[in-house]
């Protein structure tokens, strides 16, 4: 059965079932957005950016099309098998895919990191977003690699932070914690940013500190809009790191 599952026709199938449930259930949820002037105001730039959200919110995620509108965006998305299960279900919902990983390390060339790398940064120059579930594509969870903050010095834009959240959902008992939105549900999004790129001759200890800052943030945000759906006091609302001295030339 696993075999039958992992086939090319059963893999087209499933995710044009996706894709379906994704725009329909969606579309059902009532949605309640945080700082969404700074999303509108990352959105109407004329440059480009990068937007994060957890691996497990990739469900969630499409919901940003509302807020992105006619801005050209792209998904970076691994090469792995399960990779190619969400660029087939994703695609059809305005999100094609960049297929590689964000890193530039040594072992991410050997999956397309570098090649894929270069066309997010090209991608982001021109103009358009591309979306990064950062702890993808296996962990470890709510760990964000210096990929994203090597991708923001390079192409010299912004990032925006989003903390995803529904209920009722499906919580399913896999690495990434991945949830999963149920018709009719009611979703939240928390907005963090726009987040300046670091400079261009940003040190080695620079990147980190960043890298750990947007790490922190995400996780607040999430844990933000998860605490108001359950209606629990929520976590103080993510607060934005203050802007370099200088930015990338």
């Amino acid at each position: 059965m696993k075999k039958l599952l992992r086939s090319a026709p059963a893999q087209a199938f499933l995710a044009r079932l996706a894709t379906l449930w994704i725009g329909l259930t969606l579309a059902s949820m009532r949605w309640r957005f945080e700082n969404l002037a700074g999303a509108e105001a990352f959105c109407a730039r004329e440059g480009g950016g990068i937007a994060c959200f957890w691996h497990g919110r990739i469900f969630h995620g499409v919901v940003c099309r509302r807020i992105l509108k006619t801005k050209p965006t792209r998904v970076l998305i691994s090469l792995s098998r399960d990779g190619e299960f969400i660029a087939r279900a994703v695609t059809p919902l305005g999100f094609p895919p960049i297929r590689g990983s964000s890193a530039r390390s040594a072992r991410a060339s050997a999956k397309g990191g570098a090649a894929a790398f270069i066309e997010a940064a090209r991608f982001i120059r021109s103009g358009g977003v591309v979306a990064i579930t950062p702890d993808g594509p296996r962990g470890p969870v709510h760990v964000l690699p210096k990929g994203p903050v090597q991708l923001a010095r390079t192409a010299r834009e912004p990032v925006m932070l989003f903390g995803l959240a529904a209920r009722p959902a499906i919580n399913l008992n896999t690495w990434d914690r991945t949830q999963i939105p149920l018709p009719f549900a009611r979703g939240c999004v928390i907005f963090v940013g726009p987040l300046p790129a670091p400079p261009s001759d940003a040190s080695d200890e620079a990147m980190e500190s960043i890298r750990r800052d947007w790490e922190a943030q995400l996780v607040a945000a999430q844990d933000r809009a998860e605490a108001v759906l359950a209606g629990r006091a929520p976590a103080p609302a993510p607060r934005p790191s203050p802007a370099p001295d200088r930015v990338g030339a």
